[in-house]
């Protein structure tokens, strides 16, 4: 019994060591309201033309925390509702709301002109950067960041709707996704946990 239970104890203090290890060069864990997905191996990489034509990547939004939303402007409400949220928690938060970015992925490049996008995000806060890529570059972001869109046949061959992921991908201020925050989870969650980001200290 004496031997079992030392083998325990020194594969409980393995695991321990192996874990440390894992996490060296990841963010410490944080109280999250939302889903923690630090340190995953997806929603790495997002590089689309925004409204202006340019080409942006998740690297030019470093040193603000960033929050990834993927949706399309004729959306009847999961969309508004989420960005009307991200805007009002940048409100609420002051200077500190300074420090947030919020980025709208258009799954809907065919209806989605660039300036649509760009008057549907002003909308909500003027600072909101819109992201529209081909069907192409559409299809593979949001395979990157594990986003589901399928189109739903309207009335009309222009009337479809889409169906998608209801949630937003959170970044830190180092470009790291660290968090996964559902549709219809409130403000009050989501400001809890931008301000959590924002307290960090750079690693």
């Amino acid at each position: 019994m004496a031997v079992f239970s030392r083998r325990l104890i020194l594969a409980a203090a393995a695991a321990l060591t192996l874990a440390a290890c894992d996490s060296g060069n990841s963010p410490p864990r944080a109280g999250f309201e939302g889903v923690d997905i630090t340190g995953a191996d997806y929603a790495r990489e997002l590089n689309l033309p925004d409204a202006e034509g340019r080409q942006r990547s998740l690297q030019d939004f470093r040193g603000k925390v960033t929050v990834v939303f993927f949706g399309y402007t004729q959306c009847p409400d999961v969309c508004p509702t989420t960005m009307v949220e991200l805007a009002e928690v940048k409100r609420q938060l002051g200077a500190d709301g300074e420090r947030i970015q919020g980025v709208f992925v258009s799954v809907d490049p065919e209806r989605d002109t660039p300036e649509m996008l760009k008057a549907y995000v002003a909308n909500f806060d003027p600072g909101f950067v819109a992201l529209r890529g081909t069907p192409e570059q559409t299809k593979a972001a949001a395979k990157q960041f594990k986003v589901f869109y399928n189109k739903v046949a309207g009335q009309t061959p222009t009337s479809y709707t889409i169906d998608h992921t209801a949630g937003s991908y959170v970044f830190d201020a180092q470009g790291r996704v660290r968090l996964f925050t559902r549709y219809g989870a409130g403000i009050d969650k989501l400001r809890h946990d931008l301000k959590i980001l924002l307290d960090e200290k750079a690693a």
